[in-house]
């Protein structure tokens, strides 16, 4: 089997050897995983760290703690993937993924990094076009951006009013003309004015503290989208698997109390 493409200037590996060579990255990554849980090696960070977040969060928050992460830890090497939804758990494709909501699943460790609420939002010119919705129902005469993510029903909105057992729940199917699966996409539109939107708090904060969003029925509730932090069990005593968790947990803790700015 050939692993290596060999020229007079260059060399470069196969597509075999693409694989060999990732998988050989793993094992060695368990090598040091087995040492660590064996007290043979020290408890410094190292090795190969396969790191899922989603697109928007990923690129506008993982990105930028994984570039101080490494600085940090420079023999963690960390790859970083971006995806719609979080990868299968029982794929063996990530060492952590960042995600909004708990995963249902018990065989991997879930830790709560920090809260995340799901908010509506338009922007001001939008509404003062097209009027300020005053109860659910009146979203249904509204031009609702629609998000394709997951596999949560497309196009219904969950609201909630009051508290405990007086709380009551309202399902609103949304239209609208515009519809993506980036999430950035989404809020870009929603900026631009062309309708109402419902995103995580954590991708609109900085626009709603500026201005350029408003949050719509504030005065209800929307679903959760808290930010967890998801690894498979096997490597809850790897020390780049923790040192991560940890990292990301601090950071975006001190991110919240800052007002996420």
């Amino acid at each position: 089997m050939l692993l290596v493409n060999r020229t007079t200037r260059r060399m470069s590996l196969t597509p075999e050897g693409e694989l060999y060579l990732e998988h050989a990255r793993r094992i060695l990554g368990e090598i040091d995983d087995m040492e660590q849980l064996l007290g043979v090696s020290k408890e410094t960070p190292k090795g190969l760290l396969r790191v899922n977040a989603t697109l928007g969060f990923g690129r506008s928050h993982v990105a930028p703690l994984i570039s101080r992460f490494v600085r940090k830890y420079p023999q963690v090497e960390v790859q970083l993937q971006l995806s719609v939804s979080p990868p299968p758990l029982t794929d063996d494709a990530f060492d952590v993924c960042i995600r909004f909501g708990a995963p249902p699943d018990a065989r991997v460790i879930a830790r709560h990094i920090v809260p995340n609420r799901r908010l509506l939002c338009a922007a001001p010119a939008y509404l003062a076009k097209h009027g300020t919705p005053r109860a659910p129902n009146d979203l249904t005469k509204h031009n609702c951006i629609g998000i394709r993510q997951g596999e949560e029903a497309y196009g219904v909105w969950r609201l909630t009013s009051g508290r405990g057992r007086a709380a009551t729940a309202v399902a609103v199917k949304t239209r609208g003309n515009l519809t993506t699966n980036d999430g950035e996409i989404a809020v870009n539109w929603a900026l631009d004015g062309h309708g109402i939107l419902m995103r995580a708090e954590w991708d609109i904060d900085r626009y709603l503290r500026n201005g350029r969003l408003v949050q719509v029925l504030p005065q209800y509730g929307t679903p959760d989208a808290d930010i967890y932090a998801v690894y498979p069990q096997r490597h809850q005593l790897a020390a780049r698997v923790r040192a991560f968790v940890d990292f990301v947990a601090l950071s975006l803790s001190q991110q919240a109390a800052a007002g996420r700015a």
